[in-house]
């Protein structure tokens, strides 16, 4: 990246930009991957100057390369709602369009809770900001925008719209930072770059496929923002769908921008939506004791830290095949794991000692310590023949000396660069949305209270019993930390 740029963060003070996107740029300066001439705008709400803002980030700022980083950036104050600032923007914008003598590339990051969004892209299109500097440089205009992509799936096609009106799809960048992890990259590779494993990725061999996405931590202060918007907004409708695309989708037709996307696309398309009157048997919700206490959280809500299901992927591929998929927090562990549990088809020539129960698993960890890890039924020692599973991993660290680059840094690298790959497209947005309201709707339908959870345990007691009434349990790992 060669060319100079000009980032706009809007929300700048508030955590994305403090503990994401900044410490996520200023990494990539430090290994010289930005330009010689970028500049980055913070935009926010609080009176700050230029040199208040450079020091906004008190552990960047210890690092000696802070001060030649600083430089690059400066503060617009301004309301969302009020168009002042915006104007403020435009001359600081011209300025620099001027000293370089020509339409520097314009991204606009929008950072801030989705309530302001419509506000922000008002103001971008009245002051003709979203334009660039004229003269057809829209082209070099982009902007990022960060999940929730609405509430449900007519502010999510509302929102779409509004964009559609203001920028064209190859100027939008919608946010999901679980695509640019390195783990949820690799499986592509995984899959479909080593022969071993392709030809028994589907129904005749997989017995079924868990999904988990836990934390140890609550909501940690987070009550006006999440009390009301639950888990399965906040995470199923995005990071939980890119996951179990990960597994379901075909292989591209070619690994470009559109092959990947509409490979991705297709199998969320495909899952199949489970109708409000299946919901009480499919899906299991809950609330960890103590919630409604939390600050901003109201004392009798019923919003869900916690989900649970079982759901099927309508595909050749993966028809009958069962994906269950659990998400929370206060949990007993901080995972992001897929497992993929083959069916246990333990040779005649061992029946007679006995078969573990659990036979093949393949494990991808996609946080922490990113790896793969595959099960397979080994003999232990001894003079006696007896069979137990054994597990085989790879690590990131391990291998390469490093977990690899932070998500927002390929991200916001594949921003700068104006690649698309690893951003969600409408068709996209819209599928997830059409799954998750049907589960909402559920719920209105049949009101029963959200299940209580203790702190440190895998949620209700009914999220077990959702997989062990099939015969199943949820796997257990022998490597977690690999």
């Amino acid at each position: 990246m060669n060319s100079p740029f000009v980032l706009i963060i809007f929300g700048a003070t508030g955590d994305l930009a403090k503990h994401k996107l900044i410490p996520a740029l200023f990494s990539q300066f430090r290994r010289q991957e930005l330009p010689e001439d970028f500049s980055i705008y913070g935009f926010a709400r609080r009176p700050l100057s230029d040199e208040e803002f450079q020091s906004y980030f008190p552990e960047e700022s210890m690092h000696p390369a802070w001060q030649n980083f600083a430089q690059h950036l400066s503060y617009q104050q301004g309301m969302f709602d009020e168009k002042t600032g915006y104007l403020e923007l435009v001359e600081k914008l011209q300025k620099l369009d001027e000293k370089v003598g020509a339409c520097i590339t314009r991204i606009f990051y929008l950072a801030t809770p989705p309530e302001n969004y419509n506000a922000i892209l008002d103001n971008l299109t009245s002051t003709k900001l979203s334009e660039g500097c004229g003269q057809g440089s829209s082209k070099w205009t982009r902007l990022a925008i960060e999940k929730p992509f609405g509430k449900d799936l007519e502010t999510a096609r509302e929102l779409d719209k509004k964009l559609g009106e203001i920028f064209e799809e190859r100027q939008i960048f919608r946010v999901d930072h679980y695509l640019g992890k390195e783990t949820m990259q690799n499986l592509l590779v995984f899959r479909f770059a080593n022969g071993i494993f392709d030809p028994i990725w589907n129904k005749e061999y997989i017995d079924h496929v868990q999904i988990t996405w836990s934390e140890k931590k609550g909501i940690e202060g987070r009550g006006k923002f999440f009390d009301g918007v639950g888990i399965l907004r906040d995470v199923a409708q995005n990071h939980l769908m890119q996951m179990i695309a990960a597994v379901a989708q075909e292989m591209p037709q070619s690994f470009s921008k559109e092959g990947v996307r509409d490979s991705r696309t297709k199998a969320i398309q495909a899952i199949s939506c489970i109708e409000s009157e299946n919901v009480q048997t499919y899906v299991v919700r809950g609330q960890y004791e103590g919630y409604t206490n939390e600050k901003d959280v109201a004392p009798t809500s019923q919003t869900e830290t916690f989900v649970a299901c079982k759901l099927f992927v309508d595909t050749p591929r993966f028809a009958g095949v069962p994906f269950y998929v659990r998400i929370g927090k206060e949990l007993e562990k901080a995972e992001a794991t897929i497992s993929l549990v083959f069916k246990q088809t333990c040779h005649i020539l061992f029946k007679e000692i006995g078969c573990p129960e659990e036979g093949n698993v393949l494990t991808i960890r996609i946080q922490p310590n990113e790896g793969i890890s595959i099960r397979v039924i080994a003999k232990t020692p001894g003079s006696t023949l007896a069979l137990q599973p054994v597990d085989m991993h790879f690590a990131y660290n391990e291998q390469f000396g490093t977990q690899g680059i932070d998500a927002y840094e390929k991200i916001l690298g594949d921003i700068i660069h104006g690649e698309q790959m690893l951003f969600n497209r409408s068709d996209e947005l819209e599928a997830s949305w059409t799954f998750i309201e049907k589960i909402f709707k559920g719920w209105e339908n049949s009101p029963e209270p959200v299940l209580s959870y203790e702190k440190g345990s895998w949620g209700p007691k009914m999220a077990a019993e959702l997989i062990e009434k099939d015969g199943r349990k949820w796997v257990k790992r022998s490597l977690d930390t690999p």
